[in-house]
C-alpha cells in the first residue's frame, strides 16, 4: 500500500482551510459546551435575537436549516427558557420566536466565549493580519455583504 500524496494535499489551500475550520469549530464547540449550549442552538439564539420576533419559517431560511432540525432546537430552546414562540402578530397562522431575558444573558455569555475562542484560533497572527486575514475570508467565502 502506497502512502497518500499528503505533501500536495497539505498545500492546498482548501485543504488547510478546512483544518482551520474543523480546528475552530472545535474550539468554539468546547466553549459553548461550558454554557451547556451547543454550536447550532447558539447560532439559532443568535438569529433570533437579531431577527426577532421572527417567524418560525423564515428563522430557518435565514440560517440555512432544515425545518424539522430546526423545530428540533427551538424545542430545546424553549425548553430550556431561552426562546418562546407565539403568534406571528402579523400573520396568526405563524409562529414568530422572540429571546426571553434568560436567552439574551446567555447569549452575551455564549457571544463572549465564542470571541474568546476565535482568539485563540487566531493567537498566533498580528493584530493587522487578522483584519487582513478576516478580510480575504469574507472575500472568498461568498458572505460579502
Amino acid at each position: 500500500m502506497s502512502e497518500a500524496p499528503l505533501p500536495a494535499i497539505r498545500s492546498l489551500p482548501s485543504w488547510l482551510l478546512g483544518r482551520a475550520a474543523a480546528r475552530g469549530r472545535a474550539l468554539v464547540s468546547e466553549a459553548l459546551a461550558a454554557e451547556g449550549m451547543k454550536m447550532w442552538h447558539h447560532v439559532v439564539l443568535s438569529a433570533v435575537h437579531d431577527l426577532a420576533p421572527v417567524a418560525q419559517a423564515d428563522l430557518g431560511r435565514s440560517v440555512r436549516l432544515d425545518p424539522k432540525d430546526l423545530v428540533g432546537i427551538l424545542n430545546d430552546l424553549q425548553s430550556a427558557g431561552l426562546v418562546v414562540r407565539e403568534s406571528d402578530p402579523r400573520d396568526r397562522r405563524k409562529n414568530a420566536v422572540s429571546l426571553t431575558d434568560e436567552g439574551a444573558r446567555l447569549l452575551r455569555r455564549c457571544e463572549k466565549a465564542a470571541r474568546e475562542a476565535n482568539d485563540t484560533l487566531l493567537a498566533p497572527l498580528s493584530s493587522a493580519e487578522r483584519d487582513r486575514f478576516t478580510a480575504l475570508l469574507i472575500r472568498i467565502s461568498g458572505t460579502q455583504s
